[in-house]
């Protein structure tokens, strides 16, 4: 039985502590999230800052050197909705 995950816009995340994996590693691209800060709403700890990064999932390529685009973004909904543009994109080839 394959695992399940947990997925956005068809594509799966996978969370280690703070930092999320979007997308399958086995596609040529991915993307990391890793949330930086988070704040206080109604006594739930909330995404904050979030640093964006599509990465080559290639693990021939260094690790520093697999970094295709990086940015900041506030709030886990605005980093997941300029990670599925810029990972459909890297994926078709554009």
């Amino acid at each position: 039985m394959e695992p399940k995950f947990l997925t956005y816009k068809a594509r799966p995340l996978v969370r280690n502590g703070s930092t999320i994996y979007y997308g399958s590693m086995s596609d040529k691209f991915a993307v990391k999230l890793e949330i930086n800060s988070f704040k206080e709403i109604g006594g739930m700890q909330i995404a904050d800052e979030v640093l964006v990064e599509l990465i080559h999932t290639d693990s021939d390529i260094k690790e520093r050197e697999r970094v295709v685009k990086k940015s900041r973004k506030i709030g886990l909904y605005n980093a997941l909705d300029i990670s599925s543009v810029w990972l459909e994109r890297a994926l078709a080839g554009n």
